[in-house]
């Protein structure tokens, strides 16, 4: 009987390869459960099962859902899960919240780098083609790690502790090596991936992408978008809405997503992310920073002349991706029980009695007073929230849109095919097309195309990197404008009865600063990089600490 590698070998081999357990149907022949250096890396088939635990951990569906939290659209309720101070700025080499430093994915890729030249397979392109998926997973943890921490040690296999501590290199050094593994990939990858969940050469090419464009290397992010193009695989989804729904997990538009089962893998942070009248924790919640910046339905931003714009009344006409993304007072939603409700989280009371969903009746209250529509709503397409199949993305086809155009733009200014770019991706969901006359020089053209890309991918992880690349006129980190603010919520009263969703909130335009207060939030300059965690500096005394972050009073 023959090994077939689906997706729940992917989902059940980390657990399988590297803590000894084993998951039902991923093994027919040997006793697997023992792996042993003298047991394995025998054959091809041996290969294949340790490329597939490579793929446990590449990306976390839970971090993904999370990330926002550490920028201006998102806010994590509890400290103790790790990304509010990322956003408030009390970071410490002792207290960094939710660390990114760790090298176990790494470290795996470079077991199987290392072993699997030695294994002859029947199809030496077939062998190119996992050595080329195993290689861009290495690529992608390197990214993330160089981009926020800035520098970071390039590490081998090592049979000592103290061989292991090795030096951090520089940002451009770790940039190189990734470069050369991301090319060496996408010559060996095929052009679709076998299965979801798979790298093909599509996930190479959006990493090299993203890697690009965040170092402002628009030649390159802009080559890798057009060879992604190029491809004709992606499309954009005609749904933006059920793109994010359990049925849209095999949508043309993912490239790339994080794989999850209710059974074999669930991924219980959906459960974290409903309010707490409906059951959940109100861990993971959107801003109104983030709806502020969609536009109105007519193009304008709510704060141009003639834009319709009213405070009093703010979720009236705007993008339908702000109804699509969250769910604001007034708005109508399902329970899990199919019941049609209203949301309401200004009203300490609703119909005499305790409103559960209030911001400060109790600590799972949304304390924004709006919760995640995206992977979260229709409530029942989950039989149980705290054990879910959704599949977060990491890349997709929109993206790929938005990045080109922003290259392009900034390469070459306003054209033709940036519009069609942006256009695209904007009627999708009935938006207007870009207005040329508007938007005809690079920095208004730039700041729409970053407007554009903020509501577009809200809530999929990738906030922060961006208000870190992107600066404002006068040089600074977007960052440090958007996140030394304070965090603040909106006061008013919900109609129940009201028979519009956009306009049954009126808010309180002079409420007390007190009433609207959630938190400070300061961003320095040295907030750039994150710390390195100080367990990690005492275990290895070669590694030097991110300037900004005092080592501790001895």
């Amino acid at each position: 009987m023959k090994l077939k590698y689906t997706i729940t070998n992917i989902l059940c081999a980390g657990v399988l390869l590297f803590s000894g357990t084993s998951c039902q149907g991923f093994l027919d022949k040997a006793p697997y459960d023992a792996l042993s250096e003298t047991s394995t890396w025998k054959t091809e088939d041996d290969a294949k099962k340790f490329a597939i635990g490579c793929y446990d951990g590449w990306e976390s569906g839970e971090v993904l859902l999370y990330a926002d939290c550490m920028s201006d659209f998102g806010y994590n309720n509890f400290p103790w899960e790790g990304f509010r101070d990322q956003a408030n700025g009390t970071m410490s080499p002792s207290n960094t919240g939710y660390s990114f430093y760790h090298f176990t994915t790494i470290r795996r890729c470079n077991e199987f780098l290392t072993k699997v030249q030695d294994i002859k397979f029947a199809d030496e392109a077939e062998k190119q083609n996992l050595i080329g998926q195993i290689k861009t997973i290495r690529a992608y943890r390197y990214f993330v790690l160089n981009f926020l921490y800035g520098g970071v040690p390039i590490i081998d296999s090592y049979m000592s502790a103290e061989e292991a501590k090795v030096p951090r290199k520089t940002e451009a050094e770790v940039r190189t090596a990734i470069a050369k593994d991301l090319d060496e990939a996408i010559a060996a990858l095929k052009d679709r991936p076998s299965e979801r969940g798979r790298i093909a050469k599509g996930a190479a090419l959006a990493i090299k992408m993203r890697e690009a464009l965040y170092y402002d290397d628009w030649e390159t992010a802009k080559k890798s978008a057009q060879a992604i193009i190029d491809l004709g695989v992606y499309e954009l989804d005609p749904s933006y809405e059920t793109l994010f729904n359990v049925s849209g997990k095999d949508s043309k538009e993912i490239i790339l997503a994080t794989q999850y089962l209710s059974v074999t893998k669930p991924l219980g942070t959906i459960g974290q992310m409903y309010n707490n009248a409906e059951g959940g924790w109100s861990s993971i919640v959107p801003t109104y920073n983030l709806v502020n910046t969609y536009e109105m339905r007519n193009g304008k931003t709510i704060n141009e002349a003639g834009s319709g714009y009213d405070p009093t009344h703010p979720f009236m006409g705007r993008d339908p991706r702000m109804a699509m993304t969250i769910l604001y007072p007034g708005a109508d939603y399902k329970d899990n029980n199919g019941v049609n409700k209203v949301f309401n989280t200004l009203d300490k009371e609703i119909s005499g009695g305790v409103n559960k969903n209030f911001p400060v009746a109790a600590d799972n209250a949304s304390k924004t007073g709006l919760t995640w529509k995206k992977y979260v709503y229709p409530m029942d397409q989950y039989s149980d929230i705290w054990s879910t199949d959704v599949c977060p993305i990491v890349f997709r086809y929109a993206e790929v849109l938005l990045s080109w155009a922003e290259a392009e733009n900034e390469l070459n200014g306003p054209s033709k095919e940036v519009y069609n770019k942006l256009n695209a991706v904007r009627t999708r969901v009935g938006m207007p097309t870009v207005d040329e006359g508007k938007y005809s020089t690079k920095d208004a053209l730039r700041e729409l195309i970053h407007r554009e890309r903020a509501v577009e991918l809200a809530g999929e992880g990738i906030r922060r990197g961006d208000i870190l690349r992107w600066k404002t006129t006068d040089g600074k980190m977007l960052a440090e404008v958007v996140l030394s603010q304070t965090l603040e919520r909106l006061v008013g009263t919900v109609d129940m009865n009201g028979a519009n969703p956009e306009t049954r909130a009126t808010i309180k335009l002079d409420a007390a600063a007190d009433e609207k207060k959630i938190e400070d939030r300061v961003f320095k300059p040295y907030n750039r990089y994150f710390p390195i965690p100080q367990s990690d500096l005492d275990n290895n005394d070669k590694l030097v600490q991110n300037p900004g972050y005092a080592a501790p009073k001895k």
